[in-house]
């Protein structure tokens, strides 16, 4: 039963040894003949040798000399085999003692050497020799020797599935990525231990020294169910190594995401967000299931970073269909596809090219479609791009939000979700500006009651990995090796991911009674330099020193930091205790009206001073960058 234990490999490496361990007693007995002049009969060195050749192997499987890999071998795993063939050499005698044969000390001494330095010299040359033979079919930069941390469920399957994928004539190339020689684990009973012959080495406070001693190339983060504060906790340990980081998915992705089975898929890059110090937001799907299910959905700027997630989501939701409304039909075209590949006829999709600001446009697309649900995300928002060009911002934004919102109401829309961003609360630029006006025609509706169509407005902070934000210009910075770029040292962000800003829209839409702004608490800001630092960390590489950060400047329009409310803005508590409701301003609606009217005029015109004066006198609250952060900077 005990040999059904072993693998194929431990099998060779026992008959190896038992092999080794026969030579070794052949070569002690002419040299005890040479060297002592001393002649012991044949019947005796045939009972020794095949005494020997199955006690020692027994034994050193015992002492745990074939609990790992051959080429994961250490200086400290050679203690087994002298254990082992101690153990192994006792037994031996002590039997052919008891057969009644006696072996002389000079035998004993000559053949306990031979087979220990044969043992041991066996391993050491077939880690330094034979292995690098059977990688010369690969390209050893591939290879990389690997420290996992955490030793629980996950790093078992994902062992498992590595061994198992080495076996495999038909393995993946990924596999070749990860050669794991330690796990480290918080636990101190699993210290010594072996999880699939891989050493269990120590806690996470020896991260450092097992990287330096073990030679370690790069880190799995093997833990999908620990909190936010223990990821970020070890991942600033992994940090200081300058070794690039991997990780396994949280828990809830593990589970989300089924379409990938394998959990080895599912390794990947640590990204950014993971970082933040903070818990994914988790949202009640029932309610979205219930409030999209069997509706017809329209998403404007669908193609967009926030609308295609947001299409995404939907889909998921059984709805009755699905309009992607976009004026860019690159992107239309990306999701349109991606929806197909996924979904294929199961979903009914519409796929339309058009543009908000076009109202006769849009009119023939509600009276066509009739939506049940509109999710307006089609938007300018580019900050210094705005500034250059203003009246795009209006007519786009406002006029745009005005013309989908009315035609919503005309056409008795169950609901119309804007999406909103934290540069509307005391903008400093047009296309803050532009938003919190996009606001206020939402609230000017809400308040009309005419209609069935309840309005409700989403805003949040800065998304990582939209079209526009600084993670991507950042990567792309250091894989170029040029220097990354940081407006100002002391800018701080809110920020959130896109599934939560886009749970955040559809959760806001399912609860909504019409005239709300709902805000998520995101947490504590996020300085952008400390960001940018993380992220070189995640190269590999040492912030200042490898890749430099360069300050250029604010930009033009741009805040030290933003905020989530307005001065007149309270907040209430919703069903999810990080997503709050903030007091809407009530708008005067025959001045709102003449207001609105002279900033169209003014867009229509291209009249530049005329239409960011006309946006001025809209929005009380928009003021300069230079007035705001200066008294930022007072209050930081």
């Amino acid at each position: 039963m005990t040999l059904k234990k072993f693998r194929y490999r431990k099998i060779a490496l026992a008959i190896a040894d038992a092999f080794i361990i026969s030579v070794a007693a052949i070569t002690s007995w002419f040299l005890v003949d040479w060297l002592f002049g001393i002649d012991l009969p044949n019947e005796l060195i045939v009972t020794f040798i095949v005494t020997s050749a199955l006690c020692c192997p027994l034994s050193l499987y015992w002492c745990g000399a074939y609990s790992k890999l051959w080429r994961y071998f250490k200086k400290r795993d050679y203690v087994s085999c002298l254990l082992g063939i101690t153990v192994g050499m006792i037994v031996t005698f002590l039997l052919v003692y008891v057969s009644k044969h006696k072996l002389p000390v000079s035998y004993i001494v000559l053949d306990f050497f031979q087979s220990l330095v044969g043992i041991c010299l066996f391993r050491f040359l077939f880690k330094n020799a034979f292995i690098e033979v059977a990688r010369e079919g690969k390209e050893h930069s591939a290879y990389k020797r690997t420290m996992i941390i955490g030793g629980g469920s996950a790093c078992e399957t994902l062992l498992k599935e590595i061994r198992k994928a080495e076996d495999s004539p038909y393995t993946d190339d990924k596999v070749s990525l990860f050669e794991p020689v330690c796990i480290i684990d918080d636990d101190k009973i699993k210290t010594g231990k072996f999880i699939s012959d891989v050493p269990v080495v120590g806690t996470t406070s020896t991260i450092d020294k097992y990287v330096k001693t073990m030679e370690i190339e790069q880190i799995v983060l093997c833990m999908p169910s620990a909190s936010s504060d223990d990821r970020k906790r070890i991942l600033d340990i992994c940090a200081d190594t300058k070794l690039p980081v991997k990780v396994i998915p949280f828990l809830v992705n593990l589970m989300v995401e089924n379409s990938q089975t394998s959990l080895l898929n599912q390794v990947r890059d640590i990204r950014v967000e993971e970082l933040l110090g903070r818990e994914p937001i988790r949202f009640d799907n029932k309610d979205i299931k219930d409030f999209i299910n069997d509706k017809v959905c329209m998403v404007t700027g669908g193609g967009g970073s926030i609308g295609s997630e947001l299409v995404r989501q939907i889909a998921k939701y059984n709805p009755k269909q699905v309009i992607i409304l976009d004026i860019y039909e690159n992107n239309a075209y990306d999701i349109q596809q991606e929806l197909i590949m996924d979904y294929g006829n199961s979903l009914n999709l519409v796929t339309l090219i058009a543009s908000v600001r076009d109202y006769q446009r849009m009119n023939q697309i509600f009276n066509k479609y009739k939506p049940d649900i509109v999710f307006h995300a089609a938007a300018h928002k580019h900050v210094p791009l705005m500034e250059d060009s203003p009246m795009e911002a209006i007519k786009n934004n406002v006029i745009g939000t005005f013309n989908t919102a009315t035609l919503a109401q005309f056409y008795n829309v169950k609901k119309f979700v804007m999406v909103s961003t934290d540069k509307a609360v005391n903008p400093t630029n047009v296309m803050g500006a532009s938003k919190r006006c996009c606001e206020m025609v939402v609230q000017y509706l809400a308040q009309q009651k005419e209609g069935t169509t309840e309005f409700v407005t989403t805003r949040f902070g800065n998304v990582l990995g939209s079209n526009g934000s600084v993670i991507p210009k950042f990567k792309r910075q250091i894989e170029q090796g040029k220097p990354v770029t940081v407006t100002h040292p002391d800018i701080i962000r809110y920020f959130m991911t896109i599934p939560e800003a886009v749970s955040l829209v559809m959760e806001a839409a399912a609860i909504a009674h019409g005239g709300e702004i709902f805000v998520l608490d995101m947490g504590q800001p996020v300085r952008i330099v400390t960001l940018a630092e993380n992220l070189i960390r995640m190269y590999g590489k040492e912030p200042y020193k490898d890749v430099k950060i360069e300050f250029t400047g604010l930009r033009p329009g741009e805040k030290i930091k933003e905020e989530l409310l307005m001065n007149e803005e309270g907040l209430q508590k919703t069903s999810n205790k990080l997503i709050f409701i903030g007091k809407q301003i009530d708008i005067e609606q025959d001045d709102f009206i003449a207001s609105l009217r002279m900033l169209e005029s003014a867009a229509a015109e291209n009249n530049e001073q005329k239409a960011v004066a006309a946006l001025h006198e809209m929005v009380p609250t928009f003021t300069t960058p230079e007035e705001f952060n200066k008294k930022a900077k007072l209050s930081m």
